[in-house]
């Protein structure tokens, strides 16, 4: 089968396109024909060397796919061979062939492009668990999402919408920002320009956010605390803005905070399981209706995955991009 593999560690110019074998699912595991599967900045700091697989997982990048299912290991229930299915990967997705434990896929709606579900698993699923398992948000809430154009973004926006609760997103443009809010978003402040603890406090009448959603890191964590609201949340799920930060504990106690740092990819596969099926009963419903869906800025052949990272690495997305086998 052809795949993207990391021939050593750096930029896009890193990926090469070569031949591997076929994988073979084992028990409770299913081989997926990938039609699609979506690029991620994990996938960027994987080539870089700063994110690597959880052990077990394949080498090759990927962290969601969607295709048809063309063999089913021992004992696995309610798929068939022919289903049309998106997964969650803890790596391999860029390949003709990719395996997975069977917990982690999700039935495509038979509307759903299989090219436009590959870029469903990994963004609304991190969303579900980090936005409303770990957050806890509830209706008629607020959260604060950083990168609103991004994967993440789009799919909180939806999210967080569908659930009856608003959003203040950032994004780095007047026109990231007008995208944001034609999908949904309640307010969208151009970081470069704007501050989001102000927008956030105006738009609450002062309460604050009751969830932060954070991948940027030390950059926005003061900023961060001072948005939230009395008992809120601040969920990290990244450090693209740096790892060290100073941190005032009296604000934690007086104010009854909480930090949270969240990762997905190295759960073990029962925990992902779990997600996926509360993912399925709260949100599959709107799926179904067409009510949430993955935003796509550009498909790409799996052969240009090198222009796919580049235009993730220089943020010229809104959405996902998406690498077509």
């Amino acid at each position: 089968m052809r795949a993207i593999t990391i021939e050593k560690n750096g930029d896009e110019r890193v990926l090469r396109l070569t031949e591997l074998p076929q994988p073979s699912p084992g028990p409770g595991e299913v081989r997926i024909r990938v039609v699609a599967s979506a690029v991620n900045r994990a996938d960027l700091m994987q080539a870089r060397g700063l994110y690597p697989p959880p052990a077990g997982a394949p080498e090759t990048l990927g962290l969601e796919c969607a295709g048809a299912i063309a063999e089913l290991g021992a004992g696995v229930d309610g798929f068939a061979v022919g289903d049309r299915v998106m997964a969650l990967l803890a790596g391999g997705g860029y390949a003709e062939e990719a395996i997975v434990h069977a917990g982690s896929l999700i039935s495509v709606p038979d509307d759903l492009p299989l090219e436009q579900a590959a870029a469903l698993p990994e963004v609304f699923l991190t969303v579900f668990l980090n936005v409303f398992q770990l957050g806890g948000l509830a209706e008629g809430g607020t959260a604060l999402v950083h990168g609103g154009g991004s994967g993440i973004g789009t799919a909180a926006i939806q999210l967080i919408r569908c659930a009856g609760a608003m959003s203040v997103v950032t994004a780095g443009s007047d026109e990231k920002c007008a995208q944001c809010l034609e999908l949904g978003a309640d307010v969208a402040v151009n970081y470069r320009s704007g501050d989001f603890v102000e927008a956030v406090s105006k738009h609450t009448s002062g309460r604050g956010a009751d969830v932060v959603l954070d991948s940027i890191g030390a950059k926005y964590f003061e900023k961060n605390l001072a948005s939230l609201a009395l008992g809120g949340r601040l969920v990290l799920i990244g450090l693209m803005g740096g790892a060290q930060s100073e941190i005032n504990l009296g604000l934690l106690l007086t104010r009854r905070l909480q930090v949270i740092g969240s990762t997905l990819r190295a759960r073990p596969v029962a925990e992902k399981a779990a997600i996926v099926r509360g993912f399925v009963d709260r949100f599959g419903e709107a799926l179904r209706e067409g009510r949430i869906r993955p935003i796509i800025d550009r498909t790409l052949p799996l052969a240009d995955a090198m222009e796919a990272h580049r235009v993730l690495q220089a943020s010229e997305h809104f959405g996902k991009v998406v690498l077509v086998t």
